[in-house]
């Protein structure tokens, strides 16, 4: 029998990044997610050998009507969004293109026929870490005239914030103004998105499907859209998986003025797998002791049935495990405004008084109005009038080859404070720190593409995480020891005492120890004469962290997203000034040109 014939490899080489960026991206497949993946790149290459073969297809394919979907997402929903409608426009016969905003050439903006866009809105106002460059551009000087250009905008926010969907608010009316035209209305979603995003979804494809003309097959769509990989769970934010607690350990001293756990769940059968830098979701129960304070105060029976949404639950089911109790929105302050029937709750609610407003949302819980502005609610009203309770986000403190694929950390700080006389807890915080060990957790991955160790591991990290936001850099250190990173590694870490809340503190002394650590900057705030934090550390260290990053370093922010990550920016843009040579706008544009690069991410919140 004559031997099969192995062709000759082609004389094809990869950098040691993209190299290191396959294995990263193999690492953990299935045979058959592996076979998908092999079948995807051979078809990208065939319609790359066919638009070499013939030099009109390139331009012809460019002009070729389609939908871009552009996404800007910081902690996963955009995203999630964005792939949904996707899917639903290539079901439908849509040529799709699906694509990150920091991966949008803008000079491709100019050739656009049609584009959706789903973005969100951060803390107050600000665009997500991906989408800065694409909206600066839109709203910068550069941006060109777009008659040609039909669009919509889909923005995601959180009304317990002033600025609620401002960057799609901002992109809706900046490309009407240069001269773009609306094939659907601007969608502002809150954080019950499908309420708001599944109408508009369903109007935005369908007024899409009817400019563009219906395609044939999908297939149509040149390869211009890629498919999500699939996944080898049934579990997902829709549909968590019961986590069990293996661990639950207070991680500060019993002084400390915040309490903070470090729990250890188990994935076991959930087929969940999850990367450093990726956050688990928790599905919270609100603290009994909570709901019944509301029960109280509004005089109303918990096991009072109410019918909502096709639902039929008792009030105190609705109320511990249904809505959000929490947080404040204007929603609710301007539904109990109406109820209460006061004045000064109504005045608030106006245009002129936003900087009272934001004070409103940042210092009150819903209860706090309860209380001080009496109203008379019907059980149905109140139901009806509270939005539903969303997950929360955890940054991941564990890499699973250092744990094991089925098991995952994270580090919780409870909010608990005292107010207008009444002790205050958070839903999540209060929900995760009491649990106890055996019982079970609502769990799913978010995963964070933007927030990965660099494919090449001789690469050195620096990584800013004061208080809990050192939780990702746990599992980035874990991680580089498993792997034998060649990269060195440097920490900064800050809290308010050394001796009460120097979170790990044991674990970075025994890593620097045996070399996983390389260097470790500490800042306790309230341990001197003068409070002293991570940025001030960061600008003692300045000559040596520019150092870093101009040999290639890849820096990390994780932590607070109004005050701490916005210090540590503005020390960043005063070191590449002292250190670097540069202007202050030339510092700001250095920054903004590691964040392009991925060599700058945050997870902030």
């Amino acid at each position: 029998m004559n031997a099969l014939a192995v062709p000759e490899p082609l004389p094809v080489t990869l950098d040691a990044e993209k190299t290191a960026l396959l294995a990263r991206l193999a690492d953990g497949l299935a045979p058959e997610q592996l076979y998908w993946v092999a079948a995807w790149s051979a078809a990208r290459a065939s319609h790359a050998r066919q638009a070499t073969s013939h030099p009109g297809t390139p331009a012809e394919t460019a002009r070729a009507p389609r939908l871009t979907i552009l996404y800007g997402s910081q902690t996963g929903n955009a995203k999630r969004l964005a792939e949904q409608l996707a899917a639903r426009g290539e079901a439908a016969g849509l040529p799709v293109r699906l694509v990150r905003a920091d991966a949008y050439p803008a000079r491709e903006l100019a050739r656009e026929t049609h584009l959706l866009i789903v973005i969100s809105t951060q803390g107050e106002g600000e665009p997500p870490d991906d989408a800065r460059g694409f909206v600066e551009f839109v709203l910068g000087k550069r941006a060109p005239r777009l008659a040609q250009l039909h669009y919509a905008v889909l923005g995601l926010g959180d009304s317990s914030y002033p600025q609620f969907c401002a960057i799609g608010g901002q992109l809706d009316a900046r490309l009407a103004e240069l001269g773009a035209s609306r094939f659907a209305p601007l969608g502002e979603a809150d954080v019950d998105i499908e309420q708001v995003a599944v109408p508009w979804s369903a109007n935005a494809l369908a007024q899409a499907r009817e400019a563009l003309g219906k395609v044939s097959s999908p297939s149509a769509t040149h390869g211009a859209t890629v498919h999500a990989l699939p996944t080898r769970s049934t579990h997902s934010r829709e549909h968590p998986f019961a986590a069990t607690v293996l661990a639950n350990q207070r991680i500060v001293s019993r002084d400390s003025e915040r309490a903070v756990h470090h729990l250890e769940l188990s994935l076991e059968g959930a087929g969940l797998r999850y990367a450093p830098g990726d956050a688990i979701g928790i599905w919270p129960t609100n603290p009994p002791a909570l709901v019944e304070q509301w029960l109280q105060a509004l005089r109303l029976d918990g096991a009072r049935e109410v019918t909502h949404e096709g639902r039929t639950l008792p009030l105190g089911h609705w109320l511990g495990r249904e809505r959000e109790l929490t947080r404040l929105t204007r929603a609710f302050v301007a539904a109990h405004a109406a109820a209460s029937g006061h004045a000064d709750l109504m005045r608030v609610l106006r245009k002129e008084h936003a900087a009272s407003f934001a004070d409103l949302l940042a210092s009150h819980q819903p209860i706090d109005l309860l209380r001080r502005h009496r109203a008379a609610w019907r059980a149905d009203d109140l139901v009806a009038a509270l939005r539903p309770l969303t997950p929360r986000l955890y940054s991941i403190a564990s890499s699973p080859r250092a744990v094991g694929e089925d098991e995952v950390h994270l580090t919780v700080a409870r909010v608990d404070y005292e107010a207008f006389g009444a002790a205050h807890v958070g839903a999540a915080s209060a929900f995760l720190s009491s649990i106890e060990e055996d019982a079970t957790v609502p769990v799913f991955i978010e995963a964070n593409d933007r927030f990965r160790l660099p494919a090449d591991d001789s690469r050195d990290i620096i990584m800013i995480g004061p208080g809990t936001g050192v939780a990702p850099f746990r599992a980035f250190v874990q991680d580089r020891r498993e792997t034998g990173a060649r990269g060195r590694n440097w920490l900064f870490f800050g809290n308010r005492h050394f001796t009460r809340d120097f979170l790990y503190q044991v674990e970075w002394q025994e890593a620097l120890k045996s070399g996983a650590l390389h260097r470790l900057d500490l800042a306790f705030s309230r341990d001197g004469a003068h409070k002293v934090y991570v940025q001030d550390r960061l600008r003692e260290q300045g000559r040596g962290l520019y150092a870093w990053l101009e040999g290639g370093a890849h820096l990390y922010v994780c932590g607070d997203a109004n005050h701490m990550a916005k210090d540590v920016h503005a020390a960043l843009v005063d070191i590449a000034v002292a250190h670097g040579g540069h202007s202050p706008d030339a510092a700001r544009a250095w920054l903004a040109d590691l964040l392009t690069q991925g060599r700058y991410a945050r997870d902030v919140y």
